[in-house]
């Protein structure tokens, strides 16, 4: 498989951050609100920044030691 289980844990987590960060702009029901301005951008940006590092994420070989 192209992707480990820790992959698919950070891309969880991901999807969980990006759910809590909409879900908080809903129950906050404000357009200007202090959490959908300043908040809310950098979790969503962060989170599926975040879920592209777990995509192309590679776990290291028990083997390989060229890398110190």
């Amino acid at each position: 498989m192209p992707l480990g289980s820790r992959n698919y844990l950070y891309i969880a987590l991901g999807a969980a951050v990006i759910a809590a960060s909409y879900g908080t702009m809903y129950l906050e029901r404000d357009i200007d609100g202090f959490f959908s301005l300043t908040i809310a951008p950098f979790t969503l940006t962060a989170a599926y920044l975040w879920i592209v590092f777990a995509i192309f994420r590679r776990p290291k070989k028990q083997g390989d030691k060229s890398r110190s």
